[in-house]
């Protein structure tokens, strides 16, 4: 079961490459601003790659509801990078290749096609305080989050 709503949302500093060469800090954005935190399997996938493209399509709406989206894979920056620059996607992307946050988040999919655990498809809104408002892990890597619920939570944050 993913951390539960009114939980303090374990902070974090992942690599990113995409859009930019960075570090990632949860808590940079406390105080400042709603977070939408996504965890999905595995770049270059059929779902993953259509939920990150939907997203980046969508990105404004987030930003207009007082929310930044960071998108976190088990996979390496590197091939993150070149997945987000292949299919225009703008979200940021971090890499949890060490499977450190998915743990602590309590997302991780064991065993996905054989080939190994990854992060789960999961999706937390996270409010300036650091609490998590919103929990979901679907029930199949091929299942989306509830994104119009994940937008009435923030509506209700802002």
């Amino acid at each position: 079961m993913p951390i539960a709503v009114g939980s303090q949302a374990p902070d974090f500093t992942l690599k990113s490459k995409s859009p930019v060469d960075v570090e990632v800090k949860l808590s940079a954005n406390f105080g400042q601003k709603n977070t939408v935190l996504l965890f999905f399997p595995l770049a270059f996938t059929g779902v993953c790659t259509a939920e990150m493209c939907s997203l980046s399509a969508g990105l404004d709406e987030y930003a207009s509801l007082g929310a930044s989206v960071i998108a976190v894979s088990v996979d390496s920056p590197f091939a993150q990078a070149a997945w987000a620059k292949q299919e225009k996607i703008s979200i940021t992307l971090a890499s949890d290749l060490n499977k450190v946050v998915t743990k602590q988040y309590d997302v991780v999919f064991p065993m996905l096609a054989g080939v190994g655990d990854t992060s789960a498809r999961a999706a937390f809104v996270i409010d300036k305080s650091g609490v998590v408002q919103y929990s979901e892990q679907t029930a199949t890597p091929k299942d989306l989050p509830n994104f119009a619920a994940i937008k009435e939570v923030l509506a209700k944050l802002k």
